[in-house]
């Protein structure tokens, strides 16, 4: 089994060298296939065993081999971060479907958190294909419908195998992103359409999320993000008067959160409902 955690960390390493490409060309509206790695200074095409990840970065000493420009230290951060989150969501969901699903859905999150975090946007390319992919995945591998199973038998609505699955994808969705478009709307037009307090890019990264995870866990979702923006905000700006006005990137609390909440959501839904009474 240990074999099995090291062959996962070693692949997520190697996937989390492609999300570095992705993060810094999809915001940049360049493609992610040509040209080749290469350095952003010299413009050098990186050789293969300078490319290895994390191993290429300490053995090079953060430069370049050519023109001996410092590298970001971001680029060993999200190789080691992406290995780190795919062993965790392996040992949560062992070798099943489901681990790669959600493994699909925290890489897509790791590229849309760097990217508002740099950028501050969350690339419609990246969301697109998550919705799209969330959608097609419901039918297959279903999504946590349990609160919504409850009330649809108070209604006397029974869904249940498939499409209760895909209902709850949709549900989802519709709660995650239109909550969000609906208070960003708000938001505009009572600050007179000066300021736009929720981009469209909050918009789409729930739906991605709803799709992935149903109504239950997008809404712990939304609290979680919420939450911690809301507690690093506070705290920053009560150590330095310099983030008053600082534009903090909700997209990456919100992606932080989707990542944790597909980690322990299950357990911490699990708890409530046993809690308030809907579950046994």
């Amino acid at each position: 089994m240990a074999i099995a955690y090291v062959f996962v960390g070693l692949f997520g390493l190697v996937l989390g060298s492609f999300l570095n490409v992705c993060i810094h060309r999809l915001p940049r509206q360049e493609s992610i296939v040509f040209p080749g790695s290469h350095c952003p200074r010299c413009h050098h095409r990186i050789r293969w065993y300078d490319n290895i990840p994390l191993l290429s970065y300490l053995i090079l000493r953060g430069r370049c081999r050519d023109c001996r420009a410092r590298i970001s230290p971001l680029y060993p951060a999200v190789e080691a971060l992406t290995g780190v989150v795919l062993v965790l969501t392996f040992q949560q969901y062992g070798l099943s479907a489901a681990f790669i699903k959600y493994a699909l859905l925290v890489m897509l999150l790791i590229v849309l958190i760097f990217t508002d975090l740099l950028t501050r946007r969350l690339p419609h390319s990246i969301t697109g294909l998550g919705i799209g992919l969330g959608l097609v995945l419901s039918f297959f591998i279903p999504v946590d419908d349990r609160p919504l199973a409850w009330l649809g038998r108070l209604w006397d609505i029974y869904l249940e195998g498939t499409a209760g699955s895909v209902a709850g994808a949709v549900l989802g969705a519709l709660a995650g992103g239109g909550l969000f478009y609906v208070v960003g709307e708000a938001f505009y037009y009572l600050g007179g359409k000066q300021k736009e307090y929720l981009g469209f890019g909050d918009v789409m990264l729930m739906l991605m999320v709803g799709t992935f995870l149903g109504l239950p866990l997008t809404l712990m979702t939304i609290l979680l993000g919420s939450l911690g923006g809301s507690v690093v905000a506070l705290g920053m700006t009560a150590l330095s008067s310099r983030y008053r006005n600082y534009a903090w990137p909700y997209g990456t609390f919100l992606g932080i959160a989707a990542i944790c909440t597909c980690l322990v959501g299950g357990r911490l839904l699990d708890f409530y409902l046993r809690w308030s009474g809907i579950a046994g």
